[in-house]
């Protein structure tokens, strides 16, 4: 039996107008981050990354697809990987009904990943997905965006990960948390291994020729783009975690 204040309607609406207050006011500060956000001075992408498409070789301009704005979200699937990051899978769901949306707003969005393109493809039709997906296998666009690293430099205790300096050694028993070794095998690799890639979303812009990097973020960064979060977050238990629960949503015992 769940342990929770009952109360009248009355008393019900009394309390729900004054979380009403707080949530507009929150709102308007969610408003006022994302002007900043768009106020931030556009960085020229000098470096000609080029990915692997299902079009074949592509620039980072021509990611765009046409459009002026490009959204990429650093999906972790890595070139070790055997199955795309359980997490970012459930964020994909999320946005892969929201592409045709962006399109036809001057909004490209599109996944980037380390592994080879075949990999993506594959697992890209067993989840049912229609998204653009490109492969920056053999390129360093994941590197110079933070989101790939070397497993020498998380070893070394100062990987340059959501804009500070990180130390996410493995412990010295070399005795991972249970729920770490249990993401990592299901994409098929060790810790280390899968930790060597990190989720985030990173924003561009196509101007006169020039593309300019406008935004990253990345760790929690990346909740508001978890849809199934912002569901949860409205349920009447919240998040309600302790560990691992979701998984790929062809994985789930049949309800």
């Amino acid at each position: 039996m769940i342990d929770h204040r009952t109360g009248t309607r009355q008393e019900w609406l009394a309390a729900r107008l004054e979380l009403l207050a707080e949530e507009k006011e929150l709102t308007r500060r969610g408003d006022e981050v994302a002007r900043r956000r768009r106020e931030l001075p556009w960085v020229r992408v000098d470096e000609q990354y080029t990915f692997d498409t299902d079009d074949g070789r592509a620039t980072l301009a021509e990611l765009f697809a046409g459009r002026s704005q490009l959204l990429v979200y650093h999906f972790m699937f890595g070139p070790d990987y055997e199955a795309g990051c359980p997490s970012c899978s459930a964020i994909a769901d999320g946005f892969d009904g929201s592409v045709v949306h962006l399109a036809n707003h001057d909004v490209t969005l599109c996944a980037v990943s380390q592994a080879p393109l075949a990999k993506l493809q594959a697992y890209r039709q067993r989840m049912g997905w229609s998204f653009p997906w490109a492969s920056s296998y053999g390129g360093t666009f994941n590197h110079d965006f933070h989101v790939t690293h070397t497993r020498q430099e998380w070893e070394s205790g100062a990987v340059d990960y959501n804009f500070r300096s990180m130390d996410v050694r493995p412990s010295p028993s070399g005795e991972e948390p249970p729920m770490l070794n249990q993401i990592a095998s299901s994409v098929g690799v060790d810790w280390p291994t899968y930790r060597q890639q990190g989720p985030g979303m990173s924003a561009f812009v196509l101007d006169d020729g020039v593309v300019y990097h406008t935004y990253s973020t990345y760790e929690r960064g990346v909740d508001a783009l978890w849809g199934m979060y912002q569901w949860l977050d409205r349920a009447p238990l919240g998040r309600n975690e302790s560990g691992f629960w979701w998984r790929r949503h062809d994985e789930y015992d049949q309800r």
